[in-house]
């Protein structure tokens, strides 16, 4: 299997939460639970649900390039045996758990354990694809 296909799996989670957020936004506004010009500066106050969509969408745009940056980078240099195959899915995987809990019951340490559960993943492909370079 090509190790691309898992940034698009990852890029696809990030698409249908920004989908998402912006549909929730829009909804928010029409509600008016939300001035609309709130979102001209980001100066005021969101409501808790859109506040927590947003901030997942952004979450998913921060550690999320570098597994990017880990894939292409395997996948230049031939490394798509089973290990960064299989670890590259189990960070998605882990970051699909993540999206579940963070938007659903956002239970903040069932949350935590599962995000650093993913940094340990995406650094331990990080070793093992600089390991694979040496």
């Amino acid at each position: 299997m090509n190790m691309l296909y898992p940034i698009f799996a990852m890029m696809t989670l990030t698409l249908v939460v920004g989908f998402r957020m912006g549909v929730a936004r829009y909804g928010g506004v029409r509600r008016r639970e939300v001035d609309p010009e709130y979102y001209e500066v980001y100066h005021g106050e969101e409501p808790r649900h859109l506040r927590v969509l947003a901030r997942h969408f952004s979450n998913l745009l921060e550690t999320p390039p570098l597994f990017y940056v880990a894939c292409i980078m395997a996948y230049i240099t031939n490394q798509q045996g089973l290990l960064p195959l299989g670890l590259a899915w189990a960070y998605v995987a882990l970051r699909v758990v993540h999206t579940l809990i963070h938007l659903g019951p956002n239970i903040v340490i069932w949350r935590f354990r599962v995000f650093a559960l993913s940094l340990l993943v995406l650094s331990v492909l990080l070793v093992v694809l600089f390991v694979g370079l040496i």
